[in-house]
């Protein structure tokens, strides 16, 4: 009577944690439908989406997929074992995508704010590709556990006490396997956002509203490590418990995070981009310009180097990157003004506009 009590305890737990998972999820989904609709109306055409967008679309209806998958099972009695002796490895399959996906965006986005440095793209990739190939371990792992493996995405019972004794040999692998997939993500989240973190330090703005802009870019990394890194570990602590089906309820909750987090940012940096644009900082220089020498110091880039000793850190002129860029290019999307006010003997003013315009 009491193992049977444990384990309608452990059943409704599963299920509140799915249905609390799925909720969020479908929630931040109809909030942030205007500004999805804000992203494919910024777009040039159908046919030439940018980067960012893309990104926001893989992110978004991979993660809707994932979530399908992983929870279809639960809710459903067509579901048996010879089923999932055949599908079973689906679910974790497109878990190891929404990661990729969702690191692409950090690593695009880092990439960016350190101004496309070669260097910092190499490390990236390499970090990348290493985090890839812990996750497809994982994976290899779960392909070990036929049967079991799909009872944990897809809640179907085992049918004789001899797959309980199955799991039991195999699920401390499964631990470790775990251990490496959750630890190599912090990894990856960490190294990627303490690199785009530096870099942001590095530069200081000219006006508050650039100071601003660097603040938010800060909290945005800090906030999206803080979030994946508690569901990270909240992920670890119930891969040490016996239920499996707790387990697979928890990895729902990871995969509700990451879609959301992860189109935040995107989400987040294409409203900066966009509020950038549009307000636009003015210089004014009080005496005329004699030359073209003198009007170089006035146009500038508004983010400077707080230190000039290490040259490449020093941020690229504007003209070298494209104006069709991407939302992720942060720099690409603040551009100065420069109004030069000066008069002559006779009272006439004229002004400079915008040097990136022809």
């Amino acid at each position: 009577m009491k193992e049977l009590a444990v384990i309608v305890d452990n059943q409704a737990t599963e299920k509140y944690l799915r249905i609390a998972s799925i909720s969020i999820a479908l929630y931040d989904y109809i909030i942030t439908l205007p500004a999805e609709w804000r992203f494919y109306r910024s777009q040039s055409s159908i046919s030439r989406l940018r980067l960012a967008c893309i990104l926001f679309i893989l992110i978004r209806y991979g993660s809707i997929i994932v979530m399908i998958l992983s929870n279809y099972g639960v809710f459903s009695t067509s579901f048996t074992h010879e089923t999932c002796k055949h599908y079973y490895m689906v679910a974790p399959v497109f878990k190891v995508i929404q990661t990729m996906i969702s690191q692409v965006i950090l690593g695009v986005r880092t990439f960016n704010i350190a101004r496309r440095d070669r260097r910092i793209g190499i490390v990236l990739v390499v970090l990348y590709f290493v985090s890839v190939s812990v996750g497809c371990y994982d994976t290899s792992v779960t392909s070990l556990l036929p049967g079991l493996a799909g009872m944990v995405h897809q809640h179907v019972r085992p049918d004789t006490t001899n797959s309980r004794r199955f799991f039991r040999e195999r699920n401390s692998g499964k631990i470790l396997s775990a251990w490496f997939y959750y630890t190599a993500a912090m990894s990856y989240d960490l190294a990627v956002l303490t690199i785009s973190t530096v870099y942001l330090l590095r530069y200081h703005p000219l006006s508050s509203r650039l100071e601003w802009l660097v603040r938010v870019l800060i909290y945005d990394g800090i906030g999206y490590f803080v979030v994946l890194t508690g569901s990270n570990i909240l992920n670890i602590i119930l891969y040490h418990t016996s239920d499996i089906k707790t387990q697979a309820a928890g990895a729902s909750i990871g995969f509700a995070v990451i879609w959301i987090m992860s189109q935040r940012i995107l989400i987040h940096l294409r409203e900066l981009s966009e509020a950038e644009t549009r307000r636009l900082d003015h210089v004014v220089a009080v005496r005329s310009p004699q030359n073209a020498r003198d009007m170089m110091p006035a146009i500038r880039s508004p983010l400077t180097p707080k230190s000039h000793i290490d040259p490449e850190f020093e941020l690229k002129s504007f003209n070298d990157v494209p104006t069709d860029d991407m939302e992720l290019d942060i720099c690409a999307c603040v551009m100065p003004s420069v109004t030069l006010d000066h008069s002559d003997e006779c009272g006439l003013s004229s002004s400079w506009g915008n040097p990136m315009e022809t």
